[in-house]
């Protein structure tokens, strides 16, 4: 692959991911184009485009066939496929107890996360959901580069088949829990932009809390609560 007349386009709305498309313009050459709305993702746009690799990062809608089946898509999911097919990977991998993962890249097809795979990479799970968003951003970058500059082909998945449900807002409720270490896990597992923070109601407010830490010493955490009349 001669990557000066290659064309590479990244797409993913998160700003954690801004720092990567630009690293990635200046290590590897060819044109790099980045979308990061939704509406600017159209087959109209990228049939004039012609872009040789699609890789997605961060996406949170569905790739429509029209797409997928003209043009090659890689996607990155936080788990070690088959494992964690499905949604809210983070969420679910820390619930499970789970202090590390590997990101799959994987090419999207019809189906959720059954793609072909073309490489996995460790990923830490320490820290706020914003820790570990930045954290994969610097993983991916390396995924990515590896991918062109190796012209790695995909191979099928192999392993048992686990799905995650994806989680909704109400799942972020932290008043049943009886474990200190769950409350900070369940606080720092949303703690970042674009998702809702673990909270607890009353019948008048909603407290919602973020920025957790948590002490070995004595088992307590501390955090910031925003406080919200119902």
């Amino acid at each position: 692959m001669d990557n000066t007349l290659n064309t590479f386009l990244l797409l993913s709305e998160k700003s954690w991911h801004n720092d990567m498309f630009h690293a990635l313009a200046v290590s590897l050459p060819g044109e790099w184009i980045r979308i990061n709305r939704k509406e600017e993702f159209t087959e109209e746009l990228l049939s004039r485009l012609q872009p040789d690799i699609i890789f997605i990062p961060h996406w949170s809608y569905i790739i429509p066939p029209a797409i997928f089946e003209k043009f090659e898509c890689i996607v990155f999911h936080m788990t070690d496929l088959p494992f964690g097919r499905g949604g809210s990977p983070l969420q679910n991998l820390i619930v499970l107890g789970y202090k590390e993962t590997v990101i799959s890249a994987l090419r999207v097809e019809e189906g959720l996360d059954t793609g072909d795979i073309y490489l996995k990479k460790k990923l830490s799970l320490h820290g706020t959901a914003s820790d570990i968003f930045e954290r994969s951003a610097l993983v991916i970058k390396e995924m990515i580069e590896k991918i062109i500059k190796d012209k790695l082909l995909p191979v099928p998945q192999n392993g048992e088949l686990v799905t995650f449900k994806r989680r909704g807002k109400q799942d972020g409720d932290i008043s049943a829990l009886v474990d200190m270490e769950k409350v900070y896990d369940y606080i720092r597992m949303l703690d970042c932009e674009g998702y809702p923070n673990a909270f607890i109601e009353t019948p008048y407010f909603r407290f919602e809390f973020s920025h957790a830490v948590f002490s070995d010493t004595d088992k307590s955490l501390t955090a910031n609560v925003r406080v919200i009349k119902k």
